[in-house]
């Protein structure tokens, strides 16, 4: 609403305004910052206390993996749940739910960085939802995936 506000207003104010802002996006900081909420990447969904990347969109990242190199968006390209191992291979288990979620054992290349935050500390384990948010980070004691799992994917399949 603001950039369009900018764009209607010709008086010497709006024109003052436009040139701070222009000022500001010469600076990788404010640029960055602008870049993110205008396109979403700045939301956070409130899904508790955790690590920084919790309720935020899943950065695009380098893996590699026993199948080869691959980014994370191409994984998501199927719209299904993604539980991304970056911990010791085989490492987790989600047996009742693997007809509904698919797990990825990889290896990151390169730093997570995230719009508005910037470099965060690599998670053992990201649960992906199929619209790019992360459900769950973790490691490898699982601790709370079982309920992030059956909040999101639906309670356990019988064995």
């Amino acid at each position: 609403m603001a950039a369009t506000a900018l764009l209607r207003r010709a008086d010497e104010r709006t024109k003052a305004l436009g040139d701070t802002i222009s000022e500001l996006l010469k600076m990788d900081e404010p640029r960055k910052r602008f870049a993110a909420v205008m396109s979403g990447l700045d939301i956070q969904y409130d899904l508790g206390d955790g690590h920084p990347l919790l309720g935020r969109r899943m950065p695009d990242l380098d893996l590699v993996t026993v199948n080869g190199p691959l980014r994370v968006f191409t994984l998501l390209h199927d719209a299904v749940p993604i539980l991304l191992n970056l911990g010791e291979p085989g490492g987790l288990d989600i047996t009742s739910w693997a007809d509904r979620v698919r797990l990825i054992d990889a290896r990151c290349v390169g730093t997570w960085e995230l719009p508005v935050l910037g470099a965060v500390t690599a998670p053992n384990a990201v649960l992906i939802r199929p619209d790019g948010y992360v459900a769950w980070v973790g490691d490898l004691t699982q601790l709370g995936l079982a309920g992030a799992l059956t909040t999101w994917f639906g309670p356990p399949a019988a064995a």
